[in-house]
């Protein structure tokens, strides 16, 4: 399993602790923040994005990254060009990204570099509230013969971790936050 250490909150500057640390795979939420963190830090890390992909920052998130963790428009498909894991947002809720369940067949043809899946459930203090949405996310793997699964945050890695995650995002376990 891979472990993606979210730099949302990790300010420049602390950015070389990471790396000393031995931190190998950082994931960025924003866009404008990946490209200062990548021109000082480009060369310490591979990087991925995890935040809400704009087609407008498609380009950048190509330019610099390896991984994209949020493909979740048409718009965005189009102007993306590295590896991808489809966003499904299995919670329905409106305050989060990514495409329904039952778009993500037609969704899956658009772009030729999907490698896997990506979601988030719906926050909440049980880690095990959280084990339908992994389980259903590996189903979805599964059925469309998807090798990755990006899921589980620094509240309910291992419930993630236990339902098949190859990829973990974490942030505040790491930082102490």
């Amino acid at each position: 399993m891979t472990v993606v250490a979210a730099t949302k909150y990790v300010p420049l500057d602390d950015m070389a602790a990471l790396a000393e640390a031995g931190i190998e795979v950082v994931g960025e939420n924003r866009a404008q923040d990946l490209r200062a963190k990548h021109d000082r830090y480009g060369d310490a890390f591979r990087w991925h994005f995890i935040g809400h992909l704009q087609s407008r920052k498609a380009p950048l998130v190509s330019e610099l990254c390896e991984l994209c963790h949020s493909l979740a428009s048409e718009s965005a498909a189009r102007k993306l060009t590295i590896p991808a894991l489809v966003e499904v947002n299995l919670s329905g809720e409106d305050t989060k990204s990514g495409i329904p369940e039952n778009e993500l067949e037609d969704f899956l043809g658009l772009y030729g570099q999907v490698r896997g899946l990506m979601t988030m459930p719906p926050e909440t203090g049980d880690p095990e509230a959280s084990r339908p949405y992994f389980q259903r996310l590996r189903e979805l793997a599964e059925r469309y013969h998807l090798n990755e699964l990006s899921m589980g945050t620094s509240q309910d890695y291992r419930v993630a971790a236990d339902e098949g995650a190859t990829m973990v995002r974490l942030g505040s376990i790491l930082y102490g936050r």
